[in-house]
């Protein structure tokens, strides 16, 4: 078993050091960071970090292109190396390390995506975010999921599991959402693609340092994609829909001659 774990970063040198340690205490997991050219120096100390250990790498980008293209193309350079599971996991000490293993375990069990939920079973598992912000999470996902018609509780969750045969069926050049978005977008794809996605309960702990990354321009993406990924499952559907009578209109015309 052969499991990447790709952490994106912008000015995170000082939370991104403890992460790193407790990711490594688990066998099997390598770590994969993709800076954002952070100007805290975080990919300095990461060039640090790698100079002694074989199980972490590093991808240096030009400017802050987002969380989206962060895991993109994370998830591209892990299947150029033949890894097994990907997992998403933010540096800024939200998401237990600890957990780590049971997402294999999880995922093991046929799921092409295993999502790390906030709000399993009715609970709510999440440790610093006031009352307002936690609505607003709530609604975000019962809104997405109620669109999309997938019954889950946690579709913005950035703590989760892909198998590489659910990434090998996706398109990844062509997604272009960022923050919730891209959580949406990706749980969505690896259902229409035919994989079961699934939920295991987690902890979320509000960021340790640093500032939040969530924008306006975030928010509204997240409102927005769910209603576009409809009408194009919609286009799909009635497009196969008029070539079937096409083919129906052509086997009638054949009979009849």
């Amino acid at each position: 078993m052969k499991a990447l774990v790709v952490i994106p970063t912008f000015n995170e040198r000082t939370s991104l050091p403890v992460i790193i340690d407790a990711v490594l205490k688990h066998d099997g997991f390598d770590i994969l960071v993709v800076d954002d050219a952070s100007p805290d120096g975080t990919a300095q100390i990461v060039k640090e970090i790698t100079s002694g250990n074989e199980r972490v790498f590093l991808l240096e980008r030009e400017g802050k292109l987002g969380l989206g293209t962060a895991y993109s193309t994370g998830f591209k350079w892990g299947l150029e190396r033949g890894y097994d599971y990907f997992i998403e996991m933010d540096a800024d000490g939200s998401h237990n390390p600890a957990a780590l293993p049971w997402f294999i375990k999880e995922i093991e069990k046929g799921y092409g995506l295993v999502i790390g939920s906030r709000y399993l079973n009715g609970r709510i598992s999440v440790v610093g975010w006031d009352f307002r912000r936690l609505l607003m999470s709530k609604f975000g996902n019962f809104y997405a999921a109620t669109i999309l018609r997938i019954m889950l509780t946690d579709l913005t969750s950035g703590f989760r599991c892909y198998s590489r045969k659910a990434l090998k069926e996706i398109d990844l050049n062509g997604i272009h959402s960022n923050g919730y978005s891209f959580q949406i977008e990706m749980a969505y794809l690896v259902k229409m693609a035919g994989f079961k996605v699934g939920e295991m309960p987690i902890i979320f702990y509000d960021r340790s340092s640093g500032l939040s990354k969530m924008s306006k321009e975030i928010v509204r993406e997240a409102v927005v994609l769910p209603w576009k990924l409809k009408i194009k499952e919609t286009g799909h559907y009635l497009a196969k829909i008029f070539l079937r009578k096409k083919v129906e209109e052509k086997d009638v015309k054949e009979i009849s001659r």
